[in-house]
């Protein structure tokens, strides 16, 4: 398990990496959002990083978390929202790198290789950040 501050610090860095993506980059993502459908909103859960010891932000090279990300637009509230969903990597270098495992088939496969193994479990888990779900929901909400 990570340690709180950490979690809590990566959680904060990937949902701003995330959330201030542009739509190429969101494409590059594997996210398909309309142009000017609204502002994108994510929840964010780290469950590992690389290298396995790193104690602060400083010495993490990758994060490895779950996010869910949903678009703000006319008519849409969060449960009908577009959203985007699943296990992504965080390379931190002179510029963040986000990786996510392209959908369809051979999806779980793609996961297996941008995950380390010893994460594997976790990478398949359901997103359990209950708080982050719903901090990310008022943050939508708040958006419209």
């Amino acid at each position: 398990d990570l340690p709180q501050d950490l979690s809590e610090e990566l959680t904060a860095r990937v949902t701003v990496l995330l959330e201030s993506a542009s739509q190429e980059e969101h494409l590059h993502h594997g996210h398909h959002f309309e142009e000017d459908a609204g502002k994108i909103i994510c929840a964010v859960e780290p469950f590992g990083v690389s290298p396995e010891d790193a104690r602060s932000v400083t010495e993490v090279e990758w994060v490895y978390a779950r996010h869910m990300c949903a678009i703000t637009g006319p008519g849409t509230d969060w449960k009908t929202s577009v959203r985007a969903a699943g296990p992504l990597a965080v390379h931190f270098g002179h510029h963040a790198e986000v990786q996510v495992p392209m959908a369809g088939t051979g999806y779980p496969q793609r996961v297996r290789e941008l995950i380390p193994e010893r994460l594997h479990e976790e990478a398949f888990a359901d997103f359990g950040d209950d708080e982050a779900l719903e901090a990310a929901r008022a943050r939508f909400e708040q958006a419209k």
